[in-house]
């Protein structure tokens, strides 16, 4: 079903207008299973793909805590990373079945926000870099254009450094001389 009255795509267009945003939905000619699918069809830069991965950490009573990553195309979330941004000290990766209960969309379709439930939304700060990004619309074959600043918005999301190459970037840029800490008074 390529319209907009497909329940996943209606839900996320639905999301998106109650905070006052239009979404312009694009359909893809066939399903896209990887990022670099994606991005050839839409002909941009991988990093501007917004892949949208479920882990769960496990609670004591059974129950899984859903912590929804909206990851660069190019990145790849690393699991102690996010583990310590997110405070918890066993995660994992959703398993399919998983994701479909957890957030109501299928692996490939999961858009970043408009979950079936409560997530709880992680955003790599790599997205932040572009004017836009691309990301599903609750199908493997529709897709939608946002700038970084309303998909943090729109999905509640939390910028956080939890991808290998992003946390290196970071710290890298934030090294400075130690005799220059010392020089101001952080060193004594």
């Amino acid at each position: 079903m390529t319209n907009l009255s497909h329940p996943g795509i209606k839900r996320v267009v639905d999301v998106a207008s109650r905070k006052g945003v239009a979404l312009d939905i694009r359909f893809m000619p066939d399903s896209t299973h990887t990022a670099e699918q994606a991005a050839a069809v839409v002909d941009v830069d991988l990093g501007q793909i917004v892949k949208s991965l479920v882990f769960v950490a496990p609670r004591p009573e059974g129950r899984l805590a859903t912590i929804v990553c909206l990851v660069s195309g190019r990145s790849q979330v690393d699991r102690a990373l996010l583990a310590a941004v997110t405070c918890e000290v066993v995660i994992r990766q959703a398993s399919a079945r998983e994701v479909r209960e957890l957030t109501g969309y299928s692996i490939g379709g999961i858009p970043p926000f408009g979950h079936g439930r409560d997530v709880r939304v992680l955003m790599d700060q790599d997205l932040c870099q572009y004017e836009w990004v691309w990301a599903a619309a609750g199908t493997d074959s529709a897709v939608f254009r946002v700038a970084p600043r309303t998909l943090r918005m729109l999905s509640n999301a939390v910028v956080a450094p939890f991808a290998g190459e992003s946390w290196m970037r970071v710290v890298a840029a934030s090294q400075i001389e130690p005799r220059l800490q010392f020089e101001a008074g952080a060193g004594a």
